[in-house]
Formats: structure tokens, C-alpha cells, sequence
């Protein structure tokens, strides 16, 4: 299985869902980290992003943001690209 997106997620997170939601509805194939787990794999997540908040979504090498950027990247058909290869 080729991993096309890596997602950083915590339980209980609406946004979280969304993403999983979405990626699944494009076909997407996705890798879940969950951070609320291990705080090792939060202080990762911070370092390489910049970033608190979960989701954190990365395509490939690309970090994409969070939620609301996966879905300005959905509607400029970015996402359905990746479920053609």
C-alpha cells in the first residue's frame, strides 16, 4: 500500500474526522499519527510544523495545514490528482 498522506490527528477532534472523512471520500490513502498519545510524537509534530493544532496534514513531503487548507486544496481538484497514480 502506498501511503500518499501522512495526518497528524487527536481523539475526540471534529477536524480530525473531517480529513479522514474527506481523504477517503477522494480515495486517498492516508497514514494516521495519532498525538494525544505520546508526547514524543506531539513535540514532532510541533517541531516540523510550526504548529499546535491537529489536524496536520501532510501530502507526500508537502505539509498542507491543517483542515480548512485540505479542503482549499480539495476544491482546487488537488486532492483527486492523487487518487489517479
Amino acid at each position: 500500500m502506498l501511503v500518499k498522506a501522512k495526518i497528524y490527528t487527536a481523539d475526540a477532534c471534529p477536524y480530525c474526522e473531517w480529513t479522514k472523512r474527506l481523504l477517503e471520500k477522494r480515495n486517498v490513502e492516508y497514514h494516521e499519527i495519532r498525538v494525544d498519545q505520546d508526547d514524543a510524537v506531539r513535540k514532532e509534530m510541533q517541531e516540523k510544523t510550526n504548529r499546535t493544532s491537529v489536524p496536520q496534514i501532510y501530502i507526500g513531503d508537502q505539509h498542507v495545514g491543517g483542515y480548512q487548507e485540505l479542503v482549499e486544496l480539495d476544491q482546487r481538484q488537488g486532492l483527486s490528482n492523487l487518487s489517479e497514480d
